[in-house]
C-alpha cells in the first residue's frame, strides 16, 4: 500500500540522518519525501567526517525543530563540522529550533577542555532564542559560569535544562543557577550539579510567581564537601510548593561516604535514585525504603554483597511498590529477585544477578 507524501515524511522525520540518506536511495517515491521540510522536523546528526552531511541535505538542516548533535571530539575537523551543523541550525533556521541535545565521543586531545564548542555554540544562539529545551549532558568537559550565564541570557523560552554533565567537576556555582532561573522563569525540567545548588537557589524556586517544577535531576560528587547540605526543611518547603516534582539523584563514586546522608534528606521527592557509591549502604538503604516509598521508580545500585544487603533488598520491595526498575551490580539471594517480582506490580526491568556474570550485566525485561 502506497502511503501519501506527508505521511511518509512524517515517519522519516524521526530518523538518524545516516538513515535518511539510505531512504533516499531506495526509491523514487521515498527519495521526494526527503525533501519535505517535515521530513526534518527531528535529525540525529553524527560529525564523525567531514562530510557526515550530504550536499544534497545541507539546505534542509534549518527545517530541524529538534537536533540530537553527537561530535567526535579527537579531531579538530570533526568538532568544526559540528559547528557547521550549529550554524545552520540555529542562525539559519530562524527560530525553527526547540529542543538541542549536544554529545561527544571519541577520545579528545590532551588538556582539550571543549571550549571551541562550548563558544561556537554561544555563538550561534540569537538573542532571545525560541529554544525551549538543551541537554548538554553529553558533553564530557566541565561547563564553567560564563556559558551558563550566556546561555540563560540567549534563550529566556527554556523550559528544561540539563547541565548535570559526566564531568569531574561541578563549574557552575549557585549564583549562577539563581541567574538561570531569573533569566529562565518558564523553566520546569532541571539538571545541576547538586554543588551548584544552594539553600537561596531553592529559596528562588519558592517565589509564587515560578512556573511548577515538574523534574529536578541531581548529579552529587565530591565537589559537595565544599558546600553547605541542603536541610531537610528546605526540601520540604520545596515540596510543598511544587506537589508534582520529581527529583532524580545520582551519587556518584566520587562522592566521601560521609557526604551520603547529608544528600538522601527524607523530604526530598526521588523518583530515580543511582548509587554508585561502591560502599556499603545498609543504613542509607533503610532509610530509602522509609523515606521514598511513595515515589521511588527506579534503583540503582552498585555495592557489597551480603546476608544483611539481601534483608535490606526484601525490605525496599515490601515498601516501594512503585519501583518500575530495579538493577543490582553485585550478587543477590533468590529471594530478593522473588520479592521484587511479587510485591512490585509495575515493575519491568531489573539487573538481579544470583551469581556474578561477565560485564556488562543482561538486562531482564519482563514486559
Amino acid at each position: 500500500m502506497d502511503l501519501p507524501e506527508e505521511i511518509l515524511a512524517h515517519i522519516f522525520s524521526f530518523l538518524s540522518l545516516k538513515d535518511k540518506c539510505n531512504a533516499f536511495l531506495v526509491c523514487k517515491t521515498w527519495s521526494n519525501s526527503l525533501t519535505c521540510s517535515s521530513a526534518w522536523t527531528h535529525a540525529e546528526i553524527m560529525c564523525d567526517s567531514r562530510d557526515c552531511v550530504p550536499q544534497r541535505f545541507s539546505d534542509r538542516l534549518p527545517c530541524i525543530r529538534h537536533l540530537k548533535l553527537i561530535v567526535s571530539v579527537d579531531e579538530p575537523a570533526h568538532r568544526q563540522t559540528g559547528l557547521w551543523v550549529l550554524q545552520q541550525v540555529l542562525a539559519r533556521g530562524h527560530g525553527r529550533l526547540r529542543r538541542l541535545c549536544v554529545s561527544c565521543l571519541g577520545n579528545p586531545p590532551l588538556f582539550y577542555s571543549g571550549q571551541d564548542l562550548l563558544h561556537g555554540l554561544v555563538d550561534v544562539l540569537n538573542s532571545g532564542s525560541s529554544l525551549m529545551a538543551l541537554d548538554l549532558r553529553g558533553v564530557p568537559f566541565t561547563l564553567n559560569d560564563s556559558c551558563i550565564k550566556c546561555i540563560a541570557a540567549l534563550c529566556p523560552a527554556l523550559q528544561s535544562l540539563f547541565i548535570n554533565n559526566s564531568s569531574l567537576v561541578c563549574g557552575v556555582v549557585s549564583e549562577t543557577i539563581r541567574y538561570v532561573l531569573k533569566s529562565c522563569p518558564s523553566l520546569n525540567t532541571i539538571g545541576l550539579f547538586q554543588a551548584s545548588v544552594s539553600h537561596d537557589v531553592l529559596r528562588d524556586l519558592l517565589e509564587p510567581q515560578r512556573t511548577k517544577l515538574m523534574l529536578l535531576e541531581l548529579r552529587c560528587e565530591r565537589s559537595l564537601k565544599y558546600v553547605t547540605p541542603l536541610s531537610d526543611q528546605i526540601w520540604a518547603d520545596v515540596k510543598r510548593r511544587h506537589p508534582g516534582l520529581r527529583v532524580d539523584l545520582e551519587l556518584d563514586h566520587t562522592l566521601p561516604e560521609l557526604q551520603v546522608p547529608s544528600v538522601l534528606q527524607p523530604s526530598i521527592p526521588v523518583r530515580q535514585l543511582r548509587l554508585h557509591t561502591w560502599t556499603c549502604l545498609l543504613d542509607e538503604l533503610r532509610l530509602v525504603a522509609q523515606s521514598y516509598a511513595g515515589t521511588l521508580e527506579v534503583l540503582e545500585l552498585q555495592t557489597t554483597a551480603s546476608p544483611e544487603l539481601n534483608t535490606v533488598l526484601v525490605s525496599i520491595a515490601t515498601q516501594c511498590t512503585k519501583l518500575c526498575e530495579v538493577h543490582c551490580y553485585c550478587v543477590v539471594s533468590q529471594n530478593v529477585i522473588e520479592a521484587f517480582c511479587s510485591l512490585c506490580p509495575d515493575l519491568h526491568r531489573y539487573t538481579l544477578k544470583t551469581r556474578k556474570e561477565l560485564h556488562p550485566w543482561t538486562c531482564t525485561t519482563l514486559r
